[in-house]
């Protein structure tokens, strides 16, 4: 049977296990009570089990065949996102067995060239993060310009009646090639460097799909592709021997530069900047990155434009050949206002790369990550008992050890410094706009139930995550972790790989998926209450509620302050006029047959609650506004609530907000019809 189709029969019978988990009862046995982390844990289970038959242990071994818990909860997360309706088991199930089967396929019927064999037996590099496979490029029909092809030339021919070049490529992971249009600058490398068994990296391709008389897709020139070189091969040591050992940074002069003299430069990738948007040269991209010569001499090396897309080739400890760099000054791209030099990707130069080995660390499982990991496979599979003690884990030059595909969750009481990859889910204990920066950053504490951290998040324009609050409930990924004066923190910017955030309190399919919560009476929920909790209400004393129309700020879901000269958002404290909503101030008594809360709510919740819009209340009469509240009396809803009350920072810093809110928050509200 090929390995296609034990996919798909694997991937029924998951559909199969998950439709009898449709219901509620069967996600909510004993064990965690968390309705997501116990579904992360069996959807792991399940995939682990597929694995195991489809594993081909020939693949490159720097890679887990087993999905990590982060993996699978990010990818839980973005299905949720996606079907905003609702998900069941049987939904997520399958799009994570369809996620995880692209990622590692392990390959197909037809007979993988020889030279391809013989470089997977020897590759210790790591898959970079966008790398597609050929094989998914015919599946879709279709190619993101920023995906990356880690690809082998199996072939170089010139096209009948033309002197145009084509490159055919394979890549380990597929049975299928793919024909590569090379673009002009690279002619000159032909039948020399760009040879049959040479590996390149590509990305920046443009799709010419099947039509006409082609019959199969070809990819389009681009001018953003890197030659690899390896050193244990004579002729890549000779050539890096004879063009790029007799330049040093200190050596490179602007003056000569402006003589006519070029430059071959040889040095390894210290940083890979975030990417920069600069408004003042009309919003153009920039990415730097630090290189650093065997002198230990450093220089910026900038992309601009679409030229940050190379930037998607490179990574952090490998070595960097570049042949012609333009080089420039730092004042001069607007960078900054020193004479620095720097380099920059001009239209004669080329790049070749000597990839950074995948150096691994063992790193211990921890005691209560076994514990959990037995209990969760057990109730699915009872025959099998995980018996881990200690995994294989990536870490860079500086002993940073990346936990991107640690098997199991990560907690707070888990971190310690140089460690990047990381995950966490838990609560928002506080959060606050750091004022003292030129950048658009916040402080955040997250706390699950073995301690809290202090997070630094970090973005590019300003906040861009939408309304988070205290007591809510997130998931965050790409974090990394730093001793700072004996002290622990936790930084996340952005637009860094792997970097996410994921507000579950205010997830659109949280109520509508019977496998992502499960219902608690109003009486359950005390003031050591922590995490979302969802209830069955009916809404009640609505003579007594509070509603009121504000204005907050569009971007991050706060209430503004106004003031004569300047409407600014108590949140994020930045001026936006231009960002205003309007929105309901709503407190509301909630009941069921156990107790009643008196809680508050604003923006599309509150509009749920009433079942009017904003602007529609305020176009009421005065009167019909005071009475319309008595219209909801004993309407039902199934509302998601957090307990919104500060609880004081060990942090020696209260980041308060002038204003305490009451104590629960309803953050979703969904009518019983």
């Amino acid at each position: 049977m090929s390995s296609h189709s034990k996919h798909f029969n694997s991937h029924d019978a998951a559909r199969n296990s998950a439709m009898e988990l449709d219901d509620p009862q069967k996600l909510q046995e004993e064990g965690d009570d968390d309705p997501f982390l116990k579904f992360v844990d069996y959807a792991r289970s399940v995939l682990a089990f597929e694995d195991d038959e489809d594993f081909d242990p020939n693949i490159n071994g720097t890679e887990t065949h087993t999905p990590g818990w982060t993996w699978i909860a990010s990818r839980v997360l973005r299905t949720c996102m996606a079907y905003s309706s609702s998900v069941t088991p049987a939904i997520l199930l399958s799009e994570l067995s369809q996620a995880w089967y692209e990622q590692h396929r392990v390959g197909a019927p037809k007979k993988i060239p020889e030279c391809i064999n013989q470089l997977k037996k020897k590759n210790r590099r790591k898959k970079l993060p966008k790398t597609v496979t050929i094989d998914s490029i015919y599946e879709k029909n279709f190619l993101a310009l920023s995906s990356v092809l880690e690809a082998v030339i199996l072939d170089e021919f010139i096209l009948p009646g033309t002197n145009i070049h084509m490159l055919t490529l394979g890549d380990f992971w597929s049975s299928n090639t793919i024909d590569l249009y090379l673009h002009r600058r690279f002619y000159d490398l032909v039948n020399g460097i760009l040879k049959k068994g040479r590996q390149i990296f590509v990305t920046g391709c443009y799709l010419r799909a099947a039509s006409g008389g082609s019959g199969y897709p070809r990819l389009l020139p681009t001018e953003y592709l890197i030659i690899l070189l390896d050193e244990e091969e004579d002729d890549d040591v000779m050539l890096l021997g004879a063009q790029f050992c007799s330049d040093t940074f200190s050596s490179v002069s602007l003056d000569s530069v402006n003589e006519g003299t070029t430059y071959s430069l040889y040095a390894r990738i210290e940083s890979i900047g975030p990417l920069e948007i600069h408004e003042m040269m009309n919003g153009l991209r920039m990415i730097q990155i630090i290189l650093v010569d065997n002198d230990g001499f450093k220089l910026k090396f900038l992309l601009w434009g679409e030229q940050v897309l190379l930037a998607n080739l490179l990574s952090v400890g490998s070595v960097l050949a570049l042949d012609r760099p333009y080089v420039a000054t730092v004042n001069e791209n607007g960078v900054g206002t020193s004479d620095e030099l720097c380099l920059e990707y001009g239209s004669a130069t080329q790049l070749y790369l000597v990839p950074c080995i995948q150096h691994e660390e063992q790193v211990c499982v921890l005691t209560q990550n076994i514990n959990q990991a037995s209990r969760t496979v057990s109730m699915s599979y009872p025959t099998q008992s995980p018996q881990v003690s200690q995994v294989s884990l990536p870490c860079d030059s500086h002993g940073a050890i990346d936990f991107g595909n640690y098997p199991f969750r990560s907690f707070v009481i888990d971190l310690q410094d140089k460690m990047t990859g990381i995950s966490l889910y838990g609560n928002v204990l506080d959060i606050a706009n750091e004022r003292n920066t030129t950048e658009a950053g916040f402080s955040m504490r997250i706390e699950d139930n073995t301690g809290e951290v202090l997070a630094k998040l970090r973005f590019v324009r300003s906040w861009s995550l939408g309304r988070v609050s205290v007591g809510h409930t997130v998931f965050i990924s790409g974090l990394t972790c730093t001793k700072n004066k004996n002290r622990l923190e936790a930084l996340w910017i952005e637009n860094h790989v792997g970097a996410s955030f994921v507000n579950l309190s205010c997830l659109p399919a949280l109520l509508t998926s019977s496998c992502l919560h499960k219902l608690s009476r109003l009486s359950d929920l005390t003031s050591n209450t922590h995490g979302t909790k969802v209830c069955q209400v009916r809404l009640d004393q609505v003579s007594h509620c509070h509603v009121s129309t504000k204005f907050l700020h569009a971007i991050c879901g706060h209430f503004v302050e106004e003031t004569p000269a300047r409407i600014e958002c108590s949140f994020c404290r930045c001026e936006c006029k231009s960002e205003l909503m309007r929105t309901f101030d709503l407190k509301i008594t909630l009941a069921d047959d156990s107790a009643k809360i008196f809680a508050w709510c604003t923006g599309q919740t509150a509009a749920e609650l009433l079942q009017i819009s904003p602007d529609e209340f305020c176009e009421l009469p005065e009167e019909e506004q005071v009475m319309y509240p008595s219209s909801l009396e004993n309407e039902n809803f199934v509302v998601a609530i957090v307990n919104c009350r500060r609880r004081s920072s060990t942090y020696g810093n209260n980041l308060n907000f002038a204003n305490d809110p009451l104590s629960w928050e309803i953050t979703r509200a969904l009518k019983c019809e």
